[in-house]
Formats: C-alpha cells, sequence, structure tokens
C-alpha cells in the first residue's frame, strides 16, 4: 500500500547532509505545546513553555522557506491520509492506546471522524472526570500530547533508502514512532529499521545520526544514542565492501549536547559547522572520545583519533570549521546553548539557520556565505539559486526554548547525489 499513488511518486534517498534537498516532512507546531504547565515541562523534555502565537509566527517563514525551494510534506495532512484506511487506522489506534494503557478508549476513537482522530493522536486525549480512570487525572491527558513532534528529525532519520525510525530514549515521545513508521512504510512505501528489533536496549535518536558520504556515517553518542544503537548501525551496513562511522562521545549535561547536531552540521562539500570547544576538546569535552569504526568487507576495525576532523580526513573528507558563535568563548556558550551550530543544508552550500545567533552568521559571513532573510526567500524577493554559497536566517526567540534548530525540525525525504 501506497498512499501517494496519486501524487508525483517521491521515494526515501538520502545519501549525504547537504545534497540539494527534494522533499522534505515537516510539522507545524500545533495546540500539542500549550498542553504543558512549568509543573510537566521537564516531563516533555522541554525547560520551559512557549508562546504559541509567537512561535506560529516564526515557524511561519521557517516553513515557508522549504515550501519555495522544495516538496514539503505535513505530518499531520499525511496522517490524515493514512487514517482513511480502516484497517492502518484501526492499528494505529489500538497501538497507540497499548502504548499509553487505555486501550478501553479505542472504540471511541474509531468512532470519530478522520480529522479529529488525527488531531487527537498527536494533541492528546483530554481526561474525563468520571469517565476516564483516576490513574489519568494527575496528568490531566488520557492520550498523552506529543510535545515534541515538530522535532521530525528525532523520531525518524532518512538512512540512505531506508527510514531508521529511532528507538526514542525517554517515555513521553515513544508514540512518536507510531506515526512516523505508518508515514514511511505505508505512505512513502518505503523500508523501515528500528535498532530494538534488534536489540531491546539499543537507543537511536535522529540528531546524532547524520549522514556524511553514500558511505559514512557521522553519529553522536551520548543520553539519546548509546553503544548498542552505534553497533546496529555498523551492523546493518556491515556488508558494504568499505563502510565507516565517525563515533563523537557527547557530554551527558546540560541538555544543550543532547545530539551530535547541536555541536556539529555539514554545510558544503568542505565546510561544516562546529563547537570550538568539541573540535579542541576543552572544558566539558576534555576527555570524549573519537573513533572512526572502519567496515572492510564485513570486518570491522576500530581507531581512536584525535578529534572529528581528524577522523574526517581519514575517510577523505577535508573539512574547514567554522565557529559557532565566532571567535569569542563566551559567544560560543551562549549560542551554542541556542542551537548555534544547529544548520540544515538546503543544497551544497545553502543552509538554513537562526538569525538570533549574530555571532555564528557573522561567521559564516566571514567564510563566504551570503546572509539572507527568511522572510525574503519565503516571499521571492530572493532566490538561493542566485547564489554559490548562502545563509537562509529566520527570526526565532520562542522555538530556540525548545530545545533545537532547523536540522532538528526538518526530517528530509530526498536529496539529490553529491559529487564528491
Amino acid at each position: 500500500m501506497r498512499i501517494f499513488e496519486n501524487k508525483t511518486k517521491i521515494n526515501v534517498n538520502v545519501s549525504s547532509e547537504i545534497g540539494r534537498l527534494n522533499a522534505v516532512l515537516l510539522h507545524r507546531p500545533g495546540i500539542e505545546i500549550e498542553r504543558m504547565t512549568p509543573q510537566n515541562a521537564a516531563e516533555a523534555l522541554y525547560s520551559d513553555i512557549l508562546n504559541k502565537s509567537i512561535v506560529d509566527e516564526e515557524y511561519r517563514y521557517f516553513c515557508g522557506v522549504f515550501e519555495k525551494v522544495t516538496n514539503v510534506f505535513y505530518v499531520k495532512d499525511v496522517l490524515e491520509m493514512l487514517l482513511e484506511d480502516d484497517d492502518l487506522c484501526n492499528s494505529l489506534v489500538t497501538q497507540s492506546c497499548k502504548m499509553e494503557d487505555c486501550e478501553y478508549l479505542v472504540d471511541e476513537l474509531m468512532s470519530h471522524d478522520i480529522k479529529t482522530l488525527a488531531s487527537e493522536l498527536i494533541e492528546g486525549f483530554r481526561y474525563r472526570e468520571g469517565k476516564d480512570p483516576e490513574r489519568f487525572a494527575s496528568r490531566r491527558y488520557v492520550l498523552r500530547p506529543l510535545y515534541n513532534l515538530f522535532f521530525t528529525r528525532d523520531a525518524s532519520s532518512s538512512v540512505y533508502d531506508k527510514v531508521l525510525v529511532n528507538s526514542m530514549s525517554f517515555d513521553v515521545r515513544k508514540r512518536e514512532n507510531l506515526i512516523y513508521k505508518s508515514i514511511f512504510k505505508h505512505g512513502f512505501g518505503c523500508e523501515t529499521i528500528n535498532a530494538q528489533d534488534w536489540n531491546h536496549s539499543a537507543r537511536t535518536e535522529g540528531g546524532d545520526v547524520q549522514i556524511g558520504r553514500d558511505d559514512l556515517l557521522c553519529i553522536g553518542e551520548g543520553i539519546r544514542t548509546n553503544a548498542k544503537g552505534i553497533e546496529f548501525l555498523a551492523q546493518t551496513f556491515k556488508d558494504r565492501p568499505k563502510f565507516n562511522i565517525i563515533v563523537q562521545q557527547l557530554p551527558l549535561e546540560p541538555e544543550s549536547f543532547i545530539h551530535l547536531d547541536m555541536v556539529y552540521t555539514f554545510l558544503d562539500r568542505d565546510r561544516c559547522m562546529m563547537y570550538e570547544p568539541m573540535l579542541r576538546k576543552t572544558a566539558e569535552f576534555a576527555g570524549k572520545s573519537t573513533t572512526w569504526i572502519e567496515i572492510d568487507n564485513g570486518k570491522i576495525h576500530y581507531h581512536d583519533c584525535k578529534d572529528m576532523l581528524e577522523a574526517l580526513k581519514h575517510v577523505g573528507l577535508d573539512m574547514e570549521p567554522v565557529f559557532c558563535g565566532g571567535d569569542d568563548l563566551w559567544m560560543q556558550q551562549r549560542e551554542q546553548w541556542h542551537s548555534g551550530a544547529n544548520f540544515f543544508a538546503l543544497a551544497p552550500g545553502k543552509v538554513i539557520g537562526y538569525r538570533r545567533n549574530s555571532h555564528t552568521i557573522d561567521a559564516l559571513d566571514k567564510a563566504g556565505f551570503a546572509v539572507l532573510k527568511a522572510e525574503d526567500v519565503a516571499e521571492g524577493r530572493v532566490s538561493i539559486d542566485d547564489y554559490n554559497r548562502c545563509v537562509v536566517t529566520f527570526a526565532a526567540s520562542e522555538l530556540p526554548r525548545a530545545g533545537g534548530g532547523a536540522r532538528c525540525m526538518t526530517m528530509p525525504v530526498n536529496r539529490d547525489s553529491v559529487q564528491w
């Protein structure tokens, strides 16, 4: 079954972080982000609660850029299409309720119209006093809202022609997997893989998985992705004649270091964005290992490296870093905290990120990236195709407080191949 038979067929195919983007999956933050309080924000993996009216305005120009330059699929729209299939709808609702220990709710939810049901699966189903078991009263929702769904990268990752449905580390995010697995298996007709199908203790998250090349993955090992998850990926691709995995160990705290893409992202064939203390392994990065896993005709070899740049050179990528926050240590720390290293490539050398990280944007400007405003790109006044290298900046004060940036909020479905 493939939901998009009557649309332009887009197959999952992502063999780098920088190839020209042909399709992307996004989710507009909905009222689910308003369904948390200061008391449950930490459980929802937020450090603060957000103002949705401001989020809406910020996201409008963010997604407007993508709508201008590529094919955009929105999670809720695709979910509604999936729910039109009765068997798939029943399966998704049943699994969702089982995961939340509210299987008694299945028949009631199945009686709702598709738009209402799609909203309930994302925004939550509220507890009703006297009708629902009292065990749900303290958390207010029987089906918990998917507060983090707009970080479409975390729960699913395009890895070449497959989608890695990630084994999330926190219960509040695990139900996202059901939606993404359905979208890619039944919507895009793609093979999905999951580390927990191989080993129950294995963990992976999309922010830690970066595709360097068709023979290279760069992976962060930290609080969200563990050694078993990395071993799963090594086993998945070990049958290729040549394959490489570069593993950068991350600190377990603070929360701004939860994923590799909070400290490192690819910008172009020979440029990357990097948080300098990680490169130099100073302060909190002291002692954090960098390992090059070399897979040669099924045999796996491990090599210790000084840092990521050295490891990348071993596999033939000589990357020149641009430093998050520029040259000043204080600014580096401030801007990394608000996802200053978290860029997403629309095409080689053409990236998008937060405008608020002004020292990072200045560093990109000095490195030859023309600085464009998202408003101008979204409204057609400026085209990224007119520039060799550029950074599209979008204004954001609320979105960064959710703990992620442009890469976190994008799930690429298809990219052009890159000639290295």
